[in-house]
């Protein structure tokens, strides 16, 4: 049978490295905009925030008596000593009077009349806050180039502050092809559902990839599918059509059809349809790209375990496989595809580097989460 001349082939792998050092080296970082920070959750920080002195002036910690802590050094059960008249009562959060410099706690001090007295010492600044003891200008709450976490927002806005300064590049993802597949679908919105927790705008319009590749919208396109040798795979034809295909056939397992390239200046990756394939590529190339658009780092905070069985792969090749983790172990559950199954019942997944020829038994190995 005479072979298709049409047909998409991959003339080699381009290894991993290769690639990532590709879009260190191309790829542009997006311009800054300033957001309401109840927007800005999971995108880059493009400018340090650096707040005000919080609190302005010295508060107390707990509910009491501001005193001058020198006054009442010598207080004790069987000594009790007379607070002065600096000394007020105080609840958490109040600004400490002039000439006090501690709160002793309530059950500290002793009411007796129309006098009150002290029957346990404290040191001075104990119970207080001091001016500047939350946070100040001279240290950044977060610095640019770092992600902002659900923790962050809420510790800039208690600092008073209500806009940020972002990187957040848009994301326009298309399906190669419009047939109904359950497996496209989740690949689709999974990619988008990561991208969207990675801090990007994600434009995911009913538009086929040459529309997505043509419009000029969105900082990078992300094509789904069609990057094989089907008969219907055409993907990577469209992107060389409309641009250039820089890599076709990436040294990482799953996902070894993936492609990339550029349309102008806009970068694309080409992600195969099937789930475990996009997934994968998505977290070896994908967080690469976007964390490289808005100027910051992948976030990767591994877990240390040790393999429970031994896992092969092939020299020259990227390996991702899905594993389960109990009591510190970590057991394999699938390479090469990753099954539903594999990854139902899976915790996180490994990397085999592509100068291994995997790992042994009892190894220490780097276990990430899923997103």
């Amino acid at each position: 049978m005479t072979a298709d001349s049409t047909t998409q082939r991959i003339a080699r792998l381009t290894p991993l490295a290769a690639n990532l050092t590709l879009i260190r080296s191309r790829v542009a970082i997006v311009p800054s905009r300033r957001v309401r920070l109840v927007e800005a959750r999971g995108a880059v920080l493009a400018e340090d925030v650096r707040p005000g002195e919080r609190p302005a002036r010295a508060i107390a910690l707990r509910d009491g008596f501001a005193v001058a802590a020198a006054e009442i050094a010598d207080a004790g059960p069987y000594a009790p000593v007379p607070l002065s008249l600096t000394a007020c009562r105080v609840d958490v959060g109040n600004a400490l009077p002039s000439g006090t410099d501690a709160v002793v706690p309530v059950d500290a001090v002793v009411l007796r009349g129309d006098r009150a007295e002290a029957i346990a010492a404290v040191a001075p600044g104990e119970g207080v806050l001091p001016a500047g003891g939350d946070a100040t200008s001279a240290t950044a709450l977060r610095r640019a180039g770092e992600r902002l976490r659900a923790l962050d927002l809420t510790a800039i806005a208690a600092a008073g502050i209500g806009e940020v300064t972002i990187r957040s590049p848009r994301i326009v993802m298309a399906r190669a092809s419009p047939a109904k597949s359950s497996w496209l679908d989740a690949a689709q919105a999974t990619l988008a559902r990561c991208a969207a927790a990675a801090g990007c705008a994600v434009r995911d319009p009913p538009c086929t990839l040459a529309q997505a590749l043509s419009d000029g919208q969105g900082d990078a396109v992300i094509g789904i599918g069609g990057t094989g040798s089907g008969r219907r795979d055409d993907a990577v034809q469209e992107l060389a059509r409309r641009g250039q295909v820089d890599a076709h056939g990436i040294a990482i397992s799953p996902g070894e059809t993936a492609a990339f390239g550029f349309v102008g200046g806009r970068p694309v990756l080409l992600v195969p349809g099937r789930l475990d394939a996009a997934l994968a590529v998505w977290l070896l190339i994908g967080r690469e790209l976007t964390a490289r658009l808005a100027g910051g780092s992948v976030d990767d905070t591994p877990v240390l375990a040790t393999l429970h069985r031994k896992v092969t792969s092939s020299i020259g090749i990227a390996e991702l496989i899905a594993v389960s983790c109990r009591d510190g172990m970590a057991e394999p559950l699938g390479s090469g595809y990753l099954s539903l199954t594999a990854l139902g019942h899976s915790d996180g997944w490994i990397v085999v580097p592509p100068d291994s020829e995997g790992f042994a038994a009892g190894s220490e190995v780097a276990v990430n989460r899923w997103p």
